[in-house]
């Protein structure tokens, strides 16, 4: 099942590099790109988008006001701003008008990829099941593990959220097996090196154990356990 998403950004580069992102994601196909609010509104009343990445500084239209008009006239169609508008009231309004996600712009191809995954994830989950279960929901509205550690410790500045649920996802489906950090990446599509910093994060906080695997040469090798 691919998932349409039309890209919505007044600057061409970008839309294009977005829209490079989307077609490299697997499950997601690119549907259409706008330019304006206006372009917007025809484009997802013509293309039926399950996705819109919607910038919120349109030249015809404030971005918000475009989310609103799609959503009355498409409920289903789901939204994930993209934009360099990081003001508390405009992300609280984006929330509200019924943004799934909100990435700030500038910002790297990775944070994208790893929205779209969790999306993907959450939307499968929740596709044509009569019930759910906890670890279903989780996917949509992400557990407070993946945002806190133990005591309630915040992420470390460079860590995200939507990245931490999905190594988290990656830790809780290998348990109780354990997991390097090379293993991680291949999995979930981040570097090695970003993947390690996850893992030992969750570590830090007590979320993981991690034990050393030692080989015939060179250095142990680190794996992590999810802690149930």
């Amino acid at each position: 099942m691919e998932l349409r998403v039309l890209v919505v950004d007044d600057d061409f580069m970008v839309a294009r590099l977005h829209s490079v992102c989307v077609d490299r994601a697997p499950g997601f196909r690119m549907a259409g790109i706008a330019h304006t609010g206006a372009e917007a509104l025809a484009k997802a009343a013509e293309l039926g988008p399950d996705l819109v990445l919607l910038d919120l500084y349109l030249p015809d239209a404030p971005g918000l006001e475009v989310l609103r008009r799609i959503r009355e006239a498409r409920p289903r169609t789901d939204f994930l701003v993209i934009s360099a508008a990081k003001d508390a009231e405009t992300v609280r309004e984006a929330q509200r008008a019924g943004a799934v996600n909100y990435l700030i712009k500038p910002f790297e191809q990775a944070e994208l990829r790893a929205r779209l995954r969790h999306y993907r994830a959450a939307h499968l989950a929740m596709a044509g099941a009569p019930d759910t279960a906890q670890s279903d929901v989780d996917r949509l509205f992400p557990a407070p593990v993946s945002e806190r550690g133990r005591g309630g410790t915040p992420l470390p500045k460079g860590l995200s959220t939507p990245t931490a649920a999905l190594v988290e996802t990656a830790l809780r489906a290998r348990a109780p097996e354990d997991l390097s950090a090379s293993e991680c990446a291949a999995g979930t599509g981040l570097s090695r090196v970003s993947a390690r910093r996850y893992l030992e994060h969750f570590a830090e906080v007590g979320r993981a154990e991690v034990h050393l695997k030692y080989g015939t040469t060179g250095r142990p090798e680190r794996r992590y356990t999810w802690r149930a």
